[in-house]
């Protein structure tokens, strides 16, 4: 019989499992000394010049050392993608990855103009964008002091990491990851509903080879 603790884990969906493993394994890595933050962070230059390319997925795994601050962005995590995992993207595990890819391109194509050396807060707050347009009507509870609907969620939490670590610049990320998930909920969700789309469907269509890799249907038509 499975302890709880084991069980909990195996509950979580496996996407975000192996994100959440990943973020705690190269936080660890980084607190043994193994590596060094600046192995990780992002620049084209490095990646590709350098032929580093294993930045490409690393900064989108750290969240900084063992700390609340970490445990603070699992929780995200663990709450957000695993919602979305398991409610929009229920028996989609390949939709769910490619807008994973989708998201990590369009932040990773602009954090040169930005500095943004990691990218892993950004992708996260994506994902609570995302969820947070998903489910308009569902209300929610800011540290027991104040109720909103969900939409408001993203902005809110802009505006205290704006107040409360010192300038807009603290608030870039977040920002960005908006920016990243608006984009995808626009061309999958609102334009078949608003433009008129002759299909009803939405932009982005997940190629059948990552379907066939993840052993999702492949509709027909």
């Amino acid at each position: 019989m499975a302890q709880p603790v084991e069980q909990w884990f195996t509950d979580i969906p496996p996407v975000t499992r192996a994100w959440v493993v990943a973020a705690v394994g190269t936080s660890l890595l980084v607190e043994c000394q193994v590596v060094a933050p600046v192995q990780l962070w992002f620049s084209w230059k490095a990646a590709i010049g350098n032929m580093q390319v294993w930045r490409i997925f690393t900064t989108f795994f750290y969240f900084g050392p063992l700390s609340l601050d970490l445990a603070f962005h699992l929780f995200f995590i663990m709450r957000y993608s695993r919602l979305l995992e398991e409610n929009s993207f229920s028996n989609k595990r390949a939709d769910y990855v490619w807008l994973l890819f989708l998201c990590s391109c369009f932040l990773l194509c602009i954090s040169p103009l930005l500095t943004l050396p990691f990218l892993s807060s950004s992708l996260a707050f994506a994902l609570v964008y995302i969820w947070s347009r998903r489910n308009p009507s569902i209300k929610m509870s800011l540290f027991g002091v104040i109720t909103i609907t969900a939409p408001y969620l993203p902005i809110c939490l802009v505006g205290f990491s704006w107040l409360l670590q010192g300038g807009y610049r603290a608030a870039i990320g977040d920002i960005v990851g908006m920016l990243a998930g608006h984009t995808y909920v626009f061309l999958q969700d609102y334009w078949p509903r608003e433009m008129w789309s002759r299909t009803g469907k939405g932009e982005i269509q997940t190629p059948r080879i990552v379907k066939r890799i993840f052993g999702q249907q492949i509709a027909e038509g």
